[in-house]
């Protein structure tokens, strides 16, 4: 126990100085690259957490992550840019004055998602499978219009623009290293039992006298707390946000990374957002105009997801379990491997 835990804090600190050394020699493209990689993870072990490990199929993600996004923008900008911003109708006083540090704000955002989470969880959770799924896509686009109509609030379509851009490399990689700690430690812990055993047969678990709809409820609930943390740090990293940016897409890139990955694997997340957030970054290069000596071929906007869909329809097919499976990446199983290495 002692020996991993100062391995694992020896991950940090060289994550630490990676990302030390990454603030001073990358450009901002890599940076920003590197800030996506670190909201992506948080975003993927938060869906994880509700689907992989507790087995609810949820399609409401984009909409949390609104609510995140939102409340953490409208807490960070100052009464003087919200004054410029509101050109629709002005906004409510309690909109125009309200301030808070960015810290404040995310926490704000989580819990604020967190409680539509909680909300919304009574009537959805009852529902199965594939009901559940279009129960809370539902959700999603709900929130949606509705953040397109209320202009005292949201600023209607416009959206918000030129958000105080707090979210640097050591708030994102900071909170998506507080992000993992608590899914692995709550998965450790009796209450991730009782979500797995949910997840492997629910009828069972009833059968045990585990309360099911509580513990969906609870998985749900912290579900919806670090999406909404990834909104909110989502936000201030693109400084703009507007209802068109929470469309169905950005669920399914949440979805894609988890899938990639592994349902049930933390690992899995981890590396499936490093590999996914890249290799879409990598894949732009497809949107651009291509020549071939004489031959020339115009781009082709929204060509790298069609790319990408096509290599996730391919992993399903032949890895269906994705890159992890349910398996972790362990300290044991590395020395285990390394023993046998040297056998």
């Amino acid at each position: 126990m002692k020996n991993t835990a100062f391995l694992n804090l020896a991950v940090v600190a060289c994550l630490g100085l990676f990302l030390w050394w990454a603030e001073g020699a990358l450009d901002g493209y890599k940076i920003r690259v590197l800030n996506l990689i670190a909201v992506n993870i948080i975003l993927a072990l938060s869906l994880n957490l509700i689907y992989g490990f507790t087995g609810m199929f949820s399609l409401g993600h984009a909409g949390f992550m609104a609510i995140g996004a939102y409340v953490c923008s409208i807490l960070i900008m100052t009464p003087a840019q919200k004054e410029m911003l509101f050109i629709l109708q002005e906004a409510y006083p309690w909109v125009q004055n309200c301030h808070a540090p960015f810290v404040v704000a995310v926490i704000a955002g989580g819990l604020v998602a967190a409680l539509f989470g909680f909300v919304i969880g009574f009537p959805l959770l009852r529902l199965g499978d594939d009901y559940l799924g279009i129960a809370t896509l539902g959700f999603a686009e709900i929130i949606r219009i509705v953040a397109n109509n209320i202009p005292r609030v949201t600023n209607g379509a416009l959206g918000f623009k030129g958000i105080p851009d707090h979210a640097n490399l050591w708030w994102t990689y900071g909170w998506c290293l507080l992000t993992l700690y608590f899914v692995v430690r709550i998965l450790n812990s009796n209450t991730g039992s009782v979500f797995k055993a949910i997840r492997d047969d629910e009828t069972a678990a009833k059968a045990m006298g585990i309360n099911v709809f509580n513990m969906k409820l609870l998985s749900f609930t912290q579900g919806a707390f670090f999406a909404g943390v990834g909104g909110a740090l989502l936000g201030s990293l693109v400084n703009t946000i507007d209802p068109k940016m929470f469309l169905f897409t950005m669920t399914f890139n949440v979805l894609m990374i988890v899938v990639t990955g592994g349902l049930g694997s933390i690992t899995g997340s981890i590396m499936a957002g490093v590999g996914i957030t890249v290799l879409l970054e990598w894949l732009r290069f497809v949107e651009n105009p291509i020549t071939i000596g004489d031959w020339t071929m115009a781009g082709i906007p929204g060509m790298r997801m069609v790319v990408f869909s096509l290599v996730l329809i391919l992993v399903i097919l032949f890895r269906r379990e994705g890159i992890m499976g349910m398996r972790e990446l362990t300290w044991a199983g590395i020395a285990r491997f390394m023993k046998r290495g040297r056998v």
